[in-house]
């Protein structure tokens, strides 16, 4: 009776081993099946123009890198509505003459599904009035005001500006200001006259206002000047209190050798530099850095660290040397990353690739992202600000390892993800 019932137990332990196993193989056959349809499927083609050369072409190439692992992690995992994704992009040189050419290729030849923007306010201009024209959703990497005259009701920006774009890039640099004792009196403003620079100083006119200061030299120059200690020096003959500098990555490095050289010390200075945030300008200025107060994106300090933001370092970082890009990649790889997860929600959640149903979701949800979440408010902008202003401090040498120091690259502004108080004036806090 006993051996019976032993057989009997032997059995169902069989039996049910086997079940498991096999259902086991059940599910890795439909996980297998799954993925090879994904494959096996026509892509979903998103397209964009890219500074891969010319002088936005650092950043421009770091971005990409970061957009190719959200095309690898998504393909990795199944694809997109059972269809893989594919980024379709063409080199727009830096140069805003090619973008309108690049994206109407991508649109009527290569067939695109969905289109995003390259890097930078003078790139992303021009490809939001194609976008307009042909009734497409369109992300805009990095850019400043850039749908403030036309309300574009299927843009989305990324970039940290919040409602007000124009002023946030330098709010941060008024507010540090504002706050010492005793207060600034009078403001210099310079900018390239280009799109971002002119974007720029007229928020920092507004924020000058606002905080009581008086502007004592207000000037725009040709982004092509190499050198800029005529400038410099007609700046200085003001003596301003605060320099608000409004330059892409040449005039960035431009402007503090020539005040470097000049001698120029007023008492703060920075505010809306472009290319601070790339290594390797950070690596060419090394000490000439000291003491500037310049605006920042995202870092990782411990008050930003978001979910997936350190796994995606790690990929990217690991990349990087061969990418020939930024090996550290703490500014615009992220966001590029980030860029892509808000149409991965999107498109996730609607079930569509369909511009104006994710146009309708984006309008209407908080997307979570590597960079945060973010919660999209009047002509796409960031419904809140989230501009940073960095004090770099501390740097001795161009060694890339001063740059991993976080004691270095001190957020000042906005409080709550302050990491350290401002040392001013700039004489103090260059030495």
């Amino acid at each position: 009776m006993f051996e019976k019932d032993r057989k009997v137990r032997n059995c169902l332990a069989r039996t049910s081993c086997r079940g498991r196993w096999f259902g086991a193989a059940l599910a890795l056959a439909a996980a297998a099946l799954v993925t090879e349809s994904a494959c096996a499927a026509e892509p979903i083609k998103i397209g964009l123009g890219m500074a891969l050369s010319g002088q936005l072409a650092a950043n421009g190439k770091a971005a990409l890198v970061g957009m190719k692992v959200w095309e690898e992690d998504v393909n990795g995992s199944g694809g997109l509505l059972g269809r893989p994704v594919k980024l379709v992009y063409y080199d727009d040189q830096s140069n805003p003459a090619n973008v309108p050419g690049i994206y109407t290729k991508l649109l009527d030849i290569d067939k695109v599904d969905l289109i995003v923007s390259g890097y930078a306010t003078n790139m992303i201009a021009p490809a939001l009035v194609v976008a307009i024209q042909r009734s497409k959703l369109f992300l805009g990497l990095f850019g400043t005001a850039v749908n403030a005259e036309f309300h574009y009701p299927r843009y989305f920006s990324m970039n940290v500006n919040g409602p007000d774009a124009k002023s946030a890039v330098t709010a941060g640099l008024f507010e540090v200001a504002a706050a010492q004792n005793p207060k600034p009196q009078t403001v210099a403003i310079i900018a390239a006259d280009a799109e971002f620079g002119r974007n720029a100083a007229e928020g920092a006119r507004t924020n000058a206002k606002a905080a009581g200061l008086t502007i004592v030299y207000d000037r725009t120059y040709p982004p092509a000047t190499t050198d800029l200690s005529p400038i410099v020096h007609a700046i200085a003959a003001t003596n301003p209190d605060v320099l608000v500098i409004c330059t892409y990555p040449v005039g960035t490095v431009g402007m503090l050798r020539a005040i470097n050289e000049v001698g120029f010390t007023p008492k703060l200075l920075g505010g809306a530099m472009v290319g601070l945030q790339s290594t390797a300008i950070k690596t060419q200025l090394g000490p000439l850095l000291n003491g500037v107060v310049n605006y920042d994106s995202w870092l990782p300090t411990k008050t930003m660290q978001f979910a997936g933001a350190t796994e995606f370092l790690a990929k990217y970082q690991a990349r990087a040397g061969a990418e020939g890009v930024d090996p550290l990649g703490y500014n615009i790889p992220p966001f590029g990353y980030a860029d892509l997860q808000v149409l991965e929600q999107a498109i996730r959640a609607t079930n569509s690739i369909d511009d104006t149903a994710l146009a309708h979701y984006l309008h209407g949800n908080v997307v979570k992202t590597i960079v945060g979440d973010i919660q999209f408010g009047a002509d796409g902008e960031w419904a809140q600000s989230r501009m940073l202003q960095v004090q770099y401090r501390g740097i001795a040498s161009s060694d890339i390892s001063q740059f991993k120091d976080m004691n270095k690259q001190v957020i000042v502004t906005p409080a709550r993800y302050k990491t350290g108080d401002v040392i001013y004036p700039y004489a103090d806090a260059k030495k």
